[in-house]
């Protein structure tokens, strides 16, 4: 690796360790986690596809569904999955707007980042209520 130590300061490849020593701002933080939730949301495509389709096969395979996903390891990858997804969607909406020059400047953003944490979180927060059957 190139480096290169000028006026007391290193300068080449930046390394993990290098890069977990700076803070996010919030605006990051919820874009790197869009960037999780789609990453997240693509993997396990496949697995939940197989799930739909043997719940809709046939009755038994409902059932057998059904019983898989009662456990509370179950419900709780539900509830990041559902997460995943309106984290998505919220931050892909807040993105698009951006996207017709809305919303850049550094307060505006700061603002739209918070909104779309607190809205996929309390979004989530009433699917996981309603998942582990408080209402």
């Amino acid at each position: 690796m190139s480096e290169v130590v000028k006026d007391g300061r290193r300068h080449g490849v930046m390394g993990l360790t290098d890069a977990l020593g700076y803070r996010l701002p919030l605006a990051g933080v919820v874009s790197i986690l869009h960037r999780i939730s789609g990453v997240l949301m693509f993997v396990l495509l496949p697995f939940i596809l197989y799930l739909l389709d043997t719940s809709l096969a046939s009755d038994m395979g409902f059932y057998k569904i059904r019983n898989l996903t009662s456990g509370v390891f179950a419900k709780l990858v539900i509830l990041v999955l559902v997460w995943a997804y309106l984290h998505h969607f919220c931050a892909g909406i807040r993105h698009l707007i951006m996207d017709l020059h809305y919303g850049l400047d550094k307060h505006t953003a700061r603002k739209s980042a918070a909104s779309v944490l607190a809205a996929s979180l309390t979004l989530a927060a009433l699917v996981g209520l309603k998942l582990f059957g408080v209402f």
